[in-house]
């Protein structure tokens, strides 16, 4: 009894990400080299860094859409990239995933987009049938109150703006009710203030409702929303790790190695 209980101990405990050691080539390039980070059940996470550090590939080696060339990749308490077929989709139903084109199919109406969320927990035939008569339009419904779109239950992706169509994939996200969320840039091409509505919003999702949440950005004024923790990458390794009020100027400057707006090094 003792030793089954200090082994489902063990796996309440497993972080919902760990890597060791991880690297990633591709075409004979270092994309990652030798990455060691571990993300605690629970934790919303930032990862910083300049274009092409190795930020969204992190994400895919944790969904299991990359494999890594060496070292170990551990995702709620799986090897995403030794996994195939079946079990790889059962790994991928407890993750949340949303990338910056939103994944939203022009033809589908937003009923029929948010309830993509809950195909991995139906069987084929109500899913086909979902698409003629929408299934649990209060759970939509419910979650579309959430995000602010409330009165867009049946509108067409084109009949939104790009602020619109990032909360209705969080609306998505919200009916699949992943153990971890991987967003990949979500504010991208927004302004200042919908960005910053959208990360909210974001954060505030995965906090109420316990999920770890992996959340590329671009813009280092988004790192005061709410995140516990950021992770900055450059050039595929660690280059820093701490609460968002540690990333200083200076702290930009090692990251960047200029102004991350765009601009010059920033003199300090």
């Amino acid at each position: 009894m003792g030793a089954g209980k200090e082994e489902g101990a063990d796996v309440m405990d497993a972080p919902a990400v760990a890597l060791v050691g991880a690297a990633y080539e591709v075409a004979g390039r270092s994309v990652l080299r030798g990455l060691d980070l571990q993300i605690p059940k629970g934790q919303r996470v930032a990862i910083i860094g300049p274009s092409g550090a190795g930020k969204t590939t992190v994400l895919r080696l944790v969904a299991g859409l990359l494999r890594p060339t060496a070292g170990s990749v551990t995702t709620l308490g799986q090897h995403p990239g030794q996994l195939r077929g079946r079990d790889l989709r059962s790994l991928r139903r407890r993750l949340g995933w949303m990338q910056q084109d939103h994944n939203l199919v022009p033809q589908l109406r937003v009923a029929h987009t948010v309830l993509i969320g809950r195909l991995g927990q139906w069987p084929w035939w109500r899913a086909v049938w979902s698409l003629g008569r929408p299934q649990q339009l209060e759970l939509v419904e419910g979650a579309l109150r959430d995000v602010g779109m409330a009165d867009r239950l049946w509108s067409l992706p084109g009949e939104l703006s790009g602020g619109e169509r990032q909360r209705i994939a969080v609306a998505r996200l919200l009916l699949q009710g992943p153990e971890l969320n991987l967003v990949d840039e979500p504010a991208a091409g927004l302004d200042v203030r919908a960005a910053e509505e959208i990360v909210q919003l974001i954060l505030r999702t995965a906090g109420i409702h316990g999920q770890a949440l992996l959340m590329t950005v671009h813009s280092l004024a988004l790192l005061g929303a709410g995140f516990d923790r950021v992770v900055a990458i450059r050039a595929g390794e660690l280059a820093a790790d701490g609460p968002p009020e540690s990333f200083t100027e200076t702290r930009e400057v090692e990251i960047y190695g200029r102004d991350p707006a765009g601009g010059p090094a920033i003199t300090v």
